[in-house]
């Protein structure tokens, strides 16, 4: 009776999932995923023997793992795509354990990551788990089944070795394909424009792979060996998931944080080499630049979140519409700039060009600290006035200043001041 009357609060919580409000396909897509991970689970326990040396050894690959993710945790996650190395540590499970083995490998680690790392949604970490852990499968049922073919017809000696090698990683190479392809399946059905190409690709993905399969090949090598040379390899992966981090750290560096575009900074030293290298091979070269018109008033009105989602947005939409190899950047963006009294070394047209510049940066979302005896700089649009008295600090209406007063003043009757001051 008590396990009836709470399922209705049991199904209310169910349906407030995070992963129902995906899109309809993706959700099925997850689901599915998740399914099949489950189902192998459960056939592969019918296929399997277990003995001690196999326990043992997946107790030790285990306990690597969590200690590796221990040492690296103070990094933390970044949101959205997220790379790491500690597969390296599975990769042993996959080729020398039986197939169970290999599909429970990630759920203790992305369990203690969970827990003791980052809490994205439970159903991002789950898929994760799912993903990884049928890729495992597919690499463990592809050697035990063609080693059984291959090595055993090899003989010994270098022959032997030299088929291990290339059916581990072969393994490696197909482990790799099927979680990527599960992985950018889901992305690109949350976000259609998303550009999988650099995240697989790229110079620096593909060596960071290159690297994490070299490591898993040799640890999977020494283990075969001696299982307990595997805590020496835990300086070794922890310094390549540092250097991993390193790499990441470069990257956002480059890149704006709101629209993940180039920076201003990147952008200009970026285009600064387009346009030398256009020079020097007389190849045609174009700049586009494009200014988001009433943003000021978005901001306004909607409030900054909601002008930060119109600029991601676009930024979406301008990436999407470009080729693999042209530049966008932000040119600008928000920041704090404090002057003082800066009219001291300008004209009157200088001062104009200052207001100009101060009310564009400003509609892109800069804040400007400024202090200022010019009513021209005074008149910036939009400008909360402070006026520093004998009382204090008081918020002041443009016309009722003294500066303003005496400069209007002057240009109605300059005879008359000029008059009074030489007097």
């Amino acid at each position: 009776m008590e396990l009836i009357r709470r399922l209705p609060c049991r199904i209310t919580a169910v349906s407030k999932w995070a992963v129902w409000s995906l899109p309809r396909r993706l959700t099925v897509f997850v689901l599915a995923v998740v399914t099949a991970y489950v189902a192998a689970i459960g056939i592969a326990a019918m296929f399997t023997t277990f003995t001690e040396h196999d326990l043992v050894l997946f107790g030790v690959l285990l306990t690597c793992t969590a200690i590796a993710v221990e040492l690296s945790r103070r990094a933390k996650e970044r949101s959205g795509w997220d790379k790491d190395v500690q597969g390296v540590w599975e990769f042993p499970i996959v080729i020398l354990l039986p197939p169970l083995f290999a599909l429970l490998a990630p759920i203790s680690r992305l369990a203690l990551t969970q827990w003791r790392v980052s809490r994205p949604p439970l159903h991002r970490r789950v898929f994760s788990c799912a993903s990884i852990g049928l890729s495992y499968c597919a690499a463990s049922l592809a050697f035990h089944g063609l080693s059984g073919l291959l090595i055993a017809g090899s003989g010994g000696g270098l022959r032997y070795e030299l088929v291990w090698t290339v059916l581990v990683t072969f393994s490696a190479v197909l482990m790799a394909v099927v979680n990527k392809t599960i992985i950018f399946t889901a992305i690109k059905g949350s976000d259609p424009s998303a550009r999988i190409r650099p995240r697989v690709l790229g110079r620096e993905p593909l060596y960071n792979d290159s690297a994490e399969l070299c490591i898993g090949v040799l640890l999977t090598y020494a283990v075969a060996g001696n299982l307990f040379l595997a805590p020496a390899a835990l300086p070794v992966v922890t310094l390549l998931q540092r250097s991993l981090r390193h790499a990441q750290l470069l990257t956002d560096s480059r890149a704006d944080s709101k629209t993940g575009l180039l920076n201003a900074a990147t952008w200009e030293r970026e285009s600064a080499a387009e346009v030398t290298r256009a020079v020097r091979t007389r190849s045609p070269l174009a700049v586009a630049l494009l200014d988001i018109d009433r943003f000021k008033v978005i901001n306004d009105t909607y409030g900054h979140l909601a002008g930060d989602q119109v600029l991601k947005e676009i930024a979406r939409t301008l990436s999407s519409m470009l080729r693999e190899y042209d530049l966008a950047g932000r040119f600008g963006g928000e920041g704090l700039y404090i002057l003082d009294e800066p009219e001291a070394a300008l004209s009157v047209s200088g001062a104009l060009a200052l207001v100009s510049i101060v009310a564009r940066a400003s509609d892109a979302g800069a804040q400007f600290v400024i202090a200022t005896h010019s009513p021209i700089l005074l008149a910036c649009p939009g400008a909360r006035i402070y006026e520093l008295s004998a009382s204090g600090i008081e918020e002041c209406a443009y016309d009722a200043l003294d500066t303003v007063r005496l400069m209007r003043g002057f240009l109605e009757a300059p005879e008359r001041y000029l008059r009074a001051a030489l007097d």
